[in-house]
């Protein structure tokens, strides 16, 4: 599955909602999501128009509709940071990690956990090249 891309500030914060509960109804979503002021009615909606792109799916229990997500977050993490990277840095993630690194958006501390990460991953393709 290639996945979703251009998610809506909305439409990610109830996929969050969902990945962590696991199922919730509309009225639990909107429970959750109460700090944005938005309508119950609002949330099913959007929670419908998002079952129409396949990114979430439901069952009935009784006279309520408890709904999952379909989409696994690695794979929206993985589309929309591959977005964000094409669309404002060219295409060059490492356009991308030095902005973050000029702007301070990257700790010193964190810098030592990044180094081990990156010679991990050089060690894992030196392994699937031989």
């Amino acid at each position: 599955m290639k996945g979703p891309r251009n998610l809506g500030d909305l439409q990610l914060a109830i996929l969050r909602t969902l990945w962590e509960r696991g199922e919730a109804a509309v009225a639990d979503v909107h429970d959750i999501l109460s700090d944005r002021g938005l309508a119950l009615t609002t949330i099913a909606t959007m929670l419908r128009k998002m079952e129409e792109k396949d990114l979430v799916a439901h069952r009935e229990n009784g006279r309520q509709f408890l709904y999952r997500a379909k989409v696994d977050p690695a794979l929206v993490q993985k589309n929309l940071v591959g977005d964000l990277v094409t669309r404002l840095f060219d295409g060059d993630p490492m356009a991308l990690v030095n902005h973050l690194l000029r702007a301070g958006e990257i700790e010193l501390s964190e810098l030592e956990d990044l180094r081990q990460k990156v010679a991990e991953a050089e060690r894992r393709a030196k392994k699937e090249r031989s």
